[in-house]
């Protein structure tokens, strides 16, 4: 049983995780996309919670290749923005990982790639937003950050125009709390 085979549908089922939540996950739907029959998905994943473990698995290590990618963006804009871009759909799955956080694996799989994230990012995040000597708060404004970005997040609204909007509000944010009154 070699890993290549079970690949499809790690990547179907991770599509579908990321667009529809852990619900989304069914072996029929599954199946067809990879064009096989269930029974194949049986052969390989025994049932939907080995399948979703599988899943978290293969998420935490795309988390941490695109932590590596991150620690090599020297500006958030253009940077960054562009990275966030070509890993939409990561972006979406943790998107539901944070929706579906009450479940106990999925709150595991968040925690830690939200700590690989936060980790790369937050010496560009802190210059950004002109915390670099503050780093206590930069991380305060990142883990807010990132909490209000999946929000508002959706496969629609993942644009450059909507990413490059939404630090520029961060940094007048900051810039007015930085303010004497």
């Amino acid at each position: 049983m070699s890993s290549d085979n079970k690949l499809p549908w790690i990547l179907a089922g991770y599509d579908l995780f990321a667009n529809h939540g852990p619900g989304g996950l069914k072996v029929e739907v599954i199946a067809r996309l990879v064009g096989k029959s269930k029974s194949s998905f049986y052969h390989y994943f025994a049932d939907l919670e080995i399948f979703t473990d599988v899943l978290l698995t293969h998420h935490l290590e795309r988390a941490g290749f695109i932590a590596q990618q991150e620690k090599q963006c020297q500006q958030v804009d253009p940077d960054l923005l562009n990275l966030l871009l070509s890993v939409k759909q990561d972006l979406l799955f943790s998107r539901q990982l944070r929706v579906h956080r009450s479940n106990v694996a999925l709150k595991q799989c968040l925690e830690k790639t939200t700590k690989l994230v936060s980790e790369a990012i937050i010496g560009i995040w802190a210059a950004e937003l002109g915390l670099a000597n503050n780093s206590s708060l930069a991380q305060l404004v990142l883990n807010l950050s990132i909490e209000n970005f999946y929000l508002q997040l959706t496969a629609e609204t993942l644009t450059y125009p909507w990413l490059a909007q939404y630090i520029q509000e961060l940094k007048t944010m900051v810039s007015a709390f930085q303010k004497p009154i």
